[in-house]
C-alpha cells in the first residue's frame, strides 16, 4: 500500500510477445529500467503475440498463469531466453519452464487446455490495436508509445527521459 507521501509508480506498459527476439533483446533494457527505478517504476506486461508466431498466443496464456502464480515477469524472463527452443518444440518449452522455476507445472498444462487467460490475452492484444501497436516490443510511458520492434537504438535513454519528467511532476 501507498501512504500519501510516497509518490505512485510511473507506469511503463510493455507490450511484448513471447517467441519474438526482439523482446528477449529488450529485456536488457528492462532489467536496467528496473534497476535504476526500483520501486518509484511499475512495469506492466501486456500481451501483443503475433500471427507470425505459432506458439506465441499459447506463451501470452501462459504468462498469465505465470503472473497468478506470482512469478510473471521471472517467467516471461526464463522463456524469452528460450526462444528459439519454443520455436523447435512448441508449449511444451512452457510446461518445462514453469516447473524448471517451480511454479505449478500441471496447472500450467491444465490452463493452455481449459483456456482461462484466453480473454486476458485478447483484451491486450485489442487494446494494443487500439492504440496502435503494431509490432514488439512497444512501450507505452506517460501516453506516449516508444516502437521497440523498429529499432531499440536509444528507446532505453527515450523511456528513462519521460520517467524522469513524470516523476518530478510528481514529486
Amino acid at each position: 500500500m501507498n501512504d500519501s507521501s510516497s509518490p505512485r509508480p510511473v507506469v511503463v506498459d510493455v507490450w511484448c510477445e513471447l517467441q519474438c527476439p526482439d523482446c528477449r533483446t529488450a529485456l536488457d533494457d528492462v532489467r536496467a529500467l528496473r534497476e535504476r527505478y526500483g520501486h518509484r517504476l511499475e512495469l506492466r506486461l501486456r500481451h501483443f503475440p503475433l500471427e507470425k508466431h505459432k506458439h506465441a498466443f499459447a506463451a501470452a496464456q501462459a504468462a498469465e498463469e505465470a503472473a497468478e502464480q506470482g512469478r510473471g515477469w521471472e517467467y516471461t524472463e526464463a522463456v524469452l531466453a528460450r526462444v528459439g527452443e519454443l520455436t523447435a518444440r512448441g508449449e511444451q518449452v512452457l510446461v518445462e519452464t514453469a516447473g524448471e522455476l517451480g511454479l505449478d507445472a500441471e496447472e500450467f498444462d491444465t490452463a493452455l487446455i481449459d483456456g482461462r487467460h484466453i480473454l486476458a490475452v485478447d483484451a491486450d492484444q485489442a487494446e494494443g490495436k487500439a492504440i496502435g501497436v503494431t509490432g514488439t516490443p512497444t512501450y507505452v510511458v506517460g501516453g506516449e508509445r516508444l516502437d521497440g520492434g523498429r529499432s531499440q537504438d536509444g528507446l532505453r535513454g527515450r523511456i528513462e527521459e519521460i520517467v524522469d519528467r513524470l516523476l518530478s511532476e510528481e514529486a
